[in-house]
């Protein structure tokens, strides 16, 4: 227990302290890129994205949103779940485990503490697009060691969907 509690740690301080390559930081453009197509797939076709005028409060939802979700899901999910580049036991097994916990963690919440976003959390697409951007967080992490690119990725398309896609008024706000 006490040395999976370090390896737990060690994946952690590394992830935090790790800055991808250019190349590292490329990739993760290009995984960008593929998780934010596919997610506007979904979300789109299936009515969950809709097109408005910007809401309000654009500087604070910046800032609120950078630490919820973006850091506060990022470090267990990916720092902590997901294996760095020179770890070699079953990082596609790890991958899938952070990426499901995460997408599950938003059912927790839903039918736990959030209940107000129930009526979004529980949403079939919803998770779908969780579980897409978890994948493409986790590769990221994986092939550069570092959850900052998970976090900023992460923030970022939870403020485009607050803002320009409806997320504030599906959540109720």
């Amino acid at each position: 227990m006490a040395l999976s509690c370090k390896i737990y740690q060690a994946r952690l301080l590394a992830s935090l302290r790790t800055l991808p390559s250019a190349r590292g930081w490329a990739f993760c453009g290009l995984v960008s890129a593929a998780t934010l197509a596919l997610m506007m797939l979904i979300g789109f076709t299936t009515g969950f994205y809709t097109l408005q005028p910007a809401e309000p409060g654009l500087p604070l939802r910046l800032l609120v949103v950078f630490f919820v979700p973006a850091l506060g899901e990022e470090i267990p999910f990916r720092g902590l779940l997901t294996p760095g580049p020179e770890e070699t036991q079953r990082p596609k097994l790890e991958i899938a485990v952070s990426t499901a916990l995460y997408t599950l963690w938003h059912v927790v919440e839903a039918v736990t503490f959030l209940k107000s976003a129930a009526s979004v959390f529980l949403r079939p697409d919803f998770l779908l697009c969780c579980a897409v951007l978890g994948l493409g967080c986790a590769v990221m992490k994986r092939r550069t060691g570092s959850v900052w690119p998970a976090v900023i990725l992460h923030w970022a398309l939870v403020v485009i969907w607050q803002t320009w896609l409806g997320g504030v008024r599906a959540l109720g706000g």
